[in-house]
């Protein structure tokens, strides 16, 4: 019989863990095929795909991100051929087993919970005598009968076989971000988390663990990322687990980790501070909320001001940079108390804030509780909620357009020094600038159409136009620094009208050519040629004093001259500045 085990991941780049587990446990009895789609195909390239194969069984793995998507493929899959039996498992199709088994009439079976013992023993059954009844964790029909198994003990996790060895993924370990766990549970009992329902956390062997890394790392995988709910719960194992990547790490090699902040020792912090390489690891580090009312109603234990003692001694470090989650719709957190969350955690500027909504997973607590705060949400996957007895839709909508504008304009890194002087000097808060400016974007109809990064500096310039912001000048100063900053190469036409006409411009470069030291020592120290310099900078006046603003961040009001290099082999622009001052003598 031939069997593929498949899912729809996320995105391409994606690889799915699971899989590879379920592969790798039923080895050597059963060879089995693994097939991977992203849920943007199209469900007819898939389910073609497929049977072009010619499986006689096919197990999916199920998740939030891609249920509905392959729901459809199933149904399709079994109209084409009614006789392959089709296996799901997965934490989406784990809660509620008695529901999905009504709603997704086209699979023969569920498998519940950890896969895969009882998934290589109903493979033994589909090749034997049939006996399903039997197995633990095992779902399915009989003559229109559901049947339940409770799900089985544990796994000793020491014991499993490395889901790594496959010579089909060597080709692509480069490209894709590759999943790794060492250990499965969680010691929280987050009530909107799926991880809080299994007690208790196991961990892999070790030494089994290193030696995985080791090979992926030989075979070319840039991008590990740990998926244990959090990595340094045990303080040792997280300590000789970051001295062994520092020590064996291959160039270009990067390691993210879901880290639990408040529990990281400073000692942990200022070892990694001064041993890691810059840019190896990556924290995602999830507050969700810093009203203590709210996090004590799911049951989650955070001390706030510790957590932020770590992300601000990581971003002191210059290291490590930090992802930092928010759930928007918890519990008793209103609008404005979502706000307050929001400053606080945007006050320790992280690399990159996420903005989520709260999902009702299944098999959640919150979920099971949903009434008691009158939740509305979404029947279909992901579950996000539409509203609760303290946020309603109006406030999610107006959240969502915090959102929009936080991703293009903060976590990408298209305009920092700009974003820095708004969020922080401008506007009551950061919040109230990313509000006001989102609503904003919405009203505009900017949502619904693309944009190059041209169109992100002329947006913001209409938005503070419109707005009749008072130190205008300073912010279109700091946008054309930004622009300037994040262009790899020289630009054929700035988003704004030059500041110097053909004369202007001649002036200055003929005090360049005579004395490059008013552009600073960096400048001096490029010793570009005429024809370099009039070829591969570009100038344009600042209404501050840049060299002071990059030197202490303050805002002088003395306009000075900003030169932007762009390095011909494409490292980069870097940016100079020359008084008024100098441009005189």
């Amino acid at each position: 019989m031939k069997i593929i085990l498949s899912t729809l991941n996320a995105k391409y780049i994606h690889t799915s863990l699971s899989i590879r587990n379920l592969k790798a446990y039923a080895a050597p009895e059963y060879e089995i095929e693994l097939a991977e789609y992203t849920i943007k195909d199209p469900i007819m390239n898939i389910v073609g795909d497929l049977h072009s194969k010619k499986p006689d069984i096919i197990g999916f793995s199920c998740y939030i991100w891609n249920i509905e998507e392959t729901k459809k493929v199933v149904e399709l899959l079994k109209k084409v051929n009614p006789g392959l039996k089709i296996v799901l498992g997965g934490p989406e199709v784990t809660y509620d087993v008695a529901d999905w088994l009504e709603e997704i009439p086209h699979a023969d079976f569920i498998v519940i919970g950890e896969g895969e013992e009882t998934f290589k023993q109903l493979l033994a059954e589909l090749h034997g005598d049939g006996n399903f009844a039997e197995l633990s964790g095992l779902a399915f029909r009989d003559e229109g009968k559901k049947r339940i198994a409770p799900q089985r003990n544990k796994l000793d996790l020491k014991q499993l076989p490395s889901p790594f060895r496959f010579p089909e993924d060597i080709p692509h370990l480069d490209k894709r971000v590759v999943y790794i766990e060492t250990s499965r549970g969680c010691p929280f009992s987050c009530q909107f988390c799926l991880s809080s329902i299994e007690v208790g956390v196991r961990y892999f062997d070790r030494e089994k663990v290193k030696d995985d890394i080791r090979y992926l790392m030989n075979n070319g995988a840039k991008t590990i990322k740990f998926v244990d709910r959090t990595f340094n719960i045990s303080r040792s194992y997280a300590m000789e687990m970051f001295q062994f990547l520092i020590d064996e790490h291959l160039p270009g090699t990067v390691f993210q980790f879901e880290i639990t902040a408040d529990i990281m020792r400073p000692e942990v912090i200022q070892f990694l501070n001064d041993n890691a390489p810059a840019g190896l690891f990556r924290f995602e580090i999830g507050v969700q909320s810093t009203n203590d009312y709210t996090n004590e109603l799911v049951m989650r234990k955070q001390n706030f001001e510790k957590l932020t003692r770590t992300v601000t001694m990581v971003k002191e470090g210059g290291k490590i940079d930090q992802h930092l989650d928010l759930i928007a719709g918890l519990p008793e957190e209103d609008y404005n108390s979502f706000k307050k969350t929001f400053n606080d955690v945007f006050a320790m500027r992280p690399e990159e804030l996420q903005l989520g909504f709260l999902k009702m997973l299944r098999g959640t607590g919150l979920r099971i509780r949903a009434a008691e705060w009158e939740y509305v949400y979404s029947d279909h996957s992901p579950y996000e909620i539409l509203g609760n007895r303290v946020l309603n839709f109006d406030d999610i909508v107006r959240i969502k357009q915090v959102e929009d504008v936080l991703e293009k304009y903060w976590n990408d890194h298209r305009m920092d020094q700009t974003v820095e002087f708004l969020a922080g000097n401008a506007f009551q808060s950061p919040f109230d600038f990313f509000q006001d400016f989102g609503t904003f974007w919405n009203q505009r109809g900017w949502a619904r159409i693309g944009h190059q990064l041209e169109d992100l500096f002329k947006r913001l310039n209409v938005f503070l136009l419109d707005r009749g912001f008072t130190d205008l000048e300073v912010a279109t100063g700091l946008m054309k620094y930004d622009y300037f900053h994040n262009q790899k190469y020289k630009p054929r036409k700035p988003w704004w009208d030059q500041s110097f006409d053909k004369t202007e411009r001649t002036g200055i470069y003929r005090s360049l050519i005579k004395k490059p030291s008013i552009a600073g020592s960096g400048f001096t120290d490029l010793s570009l040629s005429e024809k370099e310099l009039y070829k591969h900078t570009m100038l344009e006046e600042i209404p501050f004093d840049l060299d002071a603003f990059l030197s202490t961040g303050e805002i002088i009001k003395q306009p000075s001259v900003m030169v932007a290099y762009f390095d011909p082999s494409g490292k980069g622009t870097k940016v100079y500045s020359i008084s008024n001052s100098a441009l005189a003598h």
